[in-house]
């Protein structure tokens, strides 16, 4: 059974930058679809992104779409989320999440039935 263990969150100011790390764990399908997510307070979570491991493209939503990057190390089984250009709108916990063979984008909650307990980005003004 995949395990998703997310780090590397933290607090930072505006403009700043931050590398979430997932470590995935018990990965035995040929691909998947790993995503992450983030829920700010009074907020519903929402993707940020997505991508078929391993090799695929990555998906971003909008509004994070030249800031946030998302890559893979296939040989260290861990998923990154890079968060640059940072404002207080990015604080959120974020999640990274595994799902099936194919990704739907933008990446919906419904089709991830694996999670990682989250880790939370905090960013001052």
């Amino acid at each position: 059974q995949v395990q998703l263990v997310e780090s590397g969150g933290g607090s930072v100011q505006a403009g700043g930058s931050l590398r979430l790390s997932c470590g995935v764990s018990g990965y035995t399908s040929s691909q998947t679809c790993m995503a992450w997510f983030r829920q700010a307070p009074g907020k519903r979570r929402e993707g940020v992104g997505a991508l078929i491991i391993p090799g695929g493209s990555a998906y971003y939503v909008d509004s994070v779409k030249g800031r946030f990057t998302i890559s893979e190390d296939n040989a260290q089984n861990t998923l990154y989320l890079q968060l640059s250009s940072l404002s207080p709108e990015d604080s959120a916990i974020y999640y990274c999440a595994a799902g099936r063979s194919w990704c739907r984008y933008p990446p919906r909650e419904d089709d991830f039935p694996v999670w990682g307990q989250g880790t939370q980005v905090t960013v001052s003004s």
